[in-house]
């Protein structure tokens, strides 16, 4: 059965179903709903707690602290919360640890405004924390999206061991959509080889992220780059719509695909053949994607909210054979799809 919710809450929701028990966080527009429903929600379910944290700082050591135990647990926050967190998630990657950070990203830089940007992107998917880490960014397009993402974001912090990120923007936070949940969602995964739960009759546990030999400390790090390598061979996501004879091809996220998809019709209609490539995960981001389709289109063109950052990562992957365009718009204005339409135009 299909209801009508925010995506905010939709995520929140599906966390819980997914077996999210604990939830600590910090208020800030536009994903106060998170920490709002999840306040009313887990109280009521056997081991779940919500807590208030003094600041972003405390919320993301919280989470470390819990995800110590096995136990699910996640955050959330919007643009300046999340650079608060960075040094927290780089502990939890530093450390093994799965967690679900939700971004919910808005205007900036500095208290910038509450309206939607994807100027975070670099923050996301670059590791804004210290140190040699790579985290799963997920980004939704879709208030189903929202949830499901969610849902499948548990479960890579689990199945990897290590923090995975949602990142959306204030407009797929705050618009309602209708939105199908399972009454619970059935992976879980043995945590009983390295969760802190008492050592009482077996070998006790050690979590750490501080090695101070230089040469244990760098095989520790090819130990983690061997398991990124893994999630970039097997956990790269995209769509790809109208690609199959597409020369003129439109790279974008989130709400942006939404416009970028209806771009993509009407030139169709215009006897224009283009298409969109949307990456779901935006790291790894779908590289061997872009270069296969590098050798039939005549061009490609990144369209962001923002003054262009994943058109470095579409460059990157195109290799030069193309070339690639930007288009963005910032301060929390969405691109329409007449100026995509135009954008391309001027290109052909």
């Amino acid at each position: 059965m299909k209801v009508l919710m925010k995506g905010n809450e939709a995520l929140s929701e599906a966390a819980i179903r997914a077996g999210a028990t604990l939830y600590f966080g910090y208020p800030i527009t536009p994903q106060n709903e998170v920490g709002e429903y999840m306040s009313r929600r887990l109280p009521t379910i056997p081991g779940g707690a919500y807590i208030q944290a003094e600041t972003e700082v405390a919320s993301i050591n919280m989470v470390y602290g819990a995800t110590s135990t096995g136990r699910r647990a996640m955050t959330s926050s919007s643009s300046p919360g999340i650079s608060l967190m960075m040094e927290g998630i780089s502990y939890l990657a530093g450390a093994e640890l799965p967690a679900v950070i939700v971004s919910i990203m808005r205007g900036g830089p500095g208290l910038g405004n509450i309206n939607p940007e994807q100027a975070d992107y670099f923050q996301a998917v670059k590791g804004g924390g210290h140190g040699s880490y790579r985290m799963p960014v997920l980004a939704p397009a879709s208030v189903q999206e929202m949830a499901d993402l969610t849902v499948l974001a548990f479960d890579l912090a689990d199945q990897y061991r290590n923090p995975v990120m949602v990142a959306a923007d204030g407009n797929l936070g705050q618009m309602m959509e209708p939105v199908e949940l399972a009454e619970s969602y059935p992976k879980r995964f043995d945590h009983s080889s390295w969760a802190l739960t008492g050592a009482k009759g077996r070998e006790g546990h050690t979590i750490t992220s501080i090695y101070l030999d230089a040469d244990e400390m760098e095989t520790y790090i090819h130990k983690l780059y061997a398991k990124y390598a893994e999630i970039e061979q097997r956990e790269t996501r995209h769509e790809e719509y109208l690609t199959e004879d597409a020369e003129a091809i439109i790279v974008a996220y989130g709400i942006v695909s939404r416009v970028v998809r209806s771009a993509v019709e009407q030139l169709r209609q215009e006897g224009v053949k283009a298409g969109m490539v949307r990456p779901i995960t935006l790291w790894p981001f779908p590289k061997a994607a872009l270069r296969r389709l590098a050798d039939q289109a005549k061009f490609f063109l990144s369209c962001e909210m923002s003054m262009g950052q994943m058109v470095e990562d579409v460059m990157l992957s195109v290799d030069g054979l193309r070339p690639v365009y930007f288009y963005g718009r910032s301060g929390g204005n969405v691109p329409t799809p007449a100026e995509v339409v135009a954008e391309v135009r001027k290109r052909m």
